[in-house]
C-alpha cells in the first residue's frame, strides 16, 4: 500500500514538473513573483535606449534561444529523476547528479560567452547588471521548482516516520 502511495506521488511530482518547468509556466512564476513577463521585466530593469538598446536585444534573444535550450535540457534530468525516484540505484543517481552538474557548466559558459557578448554592446556595468538580474531569475525560478522536488530517501523517511505513529 505504502509503495502504491509512493508511486502516486512520484507520479504527481512527475506532472507538476512536467507542467512547471514549460517555457510558458517559467514566465507564470516570473509574472508571479515580478507581475511583469521577462522581456518587460529586463526592459524596465536596464533602461537602455536608441542604438544600445537595439543591439542589446539582439543579443538578448540570441541569450534566451540559448538559455531556453539549456532549460529544456534540465527539465528533462528532472522528469527522468521523477520517473526513476521509486526505484532509483546508485548508478541512476549518480548519472543525474552528472547530468545537473554538466547542465550547471554549461549555463556557467553560456553566460561567460554571453557576458562577453553584452558587455560589448552596452558596457561593463550594465553587462552586469543583466547578469545580475538573469541569475535573480533563474535562482527564483529553479526554487521554486527545487521546492516541488523531494530529496532522495525522502519520501522512504516519511514513510518511515508514519509507520511509528
Amino acid at each position: 500500500m505504502k509503495k502504491q502511495i509512493l508511486l502516486v506521488f512520484v507520479l504527481f511530482v512527475a506532472a507538476q514538473l512536467s507542467a512547471q518547468s514549460t517555457v510558458d509556466d517559467d514566465m507564470a512564476i516570473i509574472q508571479s513573483v515580478f507581475g511583469k513577463e521577462k522581456k518587460e521585466l529586463v526592459g524596465s530593469f536596464m533602461a537602455l535606449t536608441g542604438d544600445t538598446a537595439t543591439k542589446f536585444w539582439a543579443v538578448y534573444d540570441e541569450y534566451e534561444a540559448e538559455r531556453k535550450s539549456l532549460g529544456k535540457e534540465r527539465f528533462n534530468v528532472i522528469k527522468d529523476y521523477a520517473n526513476q525516484y521509486a526505484s532509483l540505484t546508485d548508478e541512476q543517481a549518480a548519472a543525474l547528479a552528472k547530468r545537473v552538474m554538466g547542465n550547471d557548466l554549461s549555463y556557467a559558459k553560456m553566460h561567460e560567452k554571453y557576458f562577453k557578448k553584452v558587455e560589448k554592446v552596452v558596457g561593463g556595468k550594465n553587462a552586469a547588471k543583466f547578469f545580475q538580474l538573469e541569475s535573480y531569475i533563474q535562482n527564483t525560478i529553479r526554487t521554486n521548482v527545487q521546492n516541488q522536488i523531494p530529496f532522495i530517501g525522502e519520501l522512504e523517511e516519511a514513510s518511515k516516520q508514519n509507520k511509528k505513529s
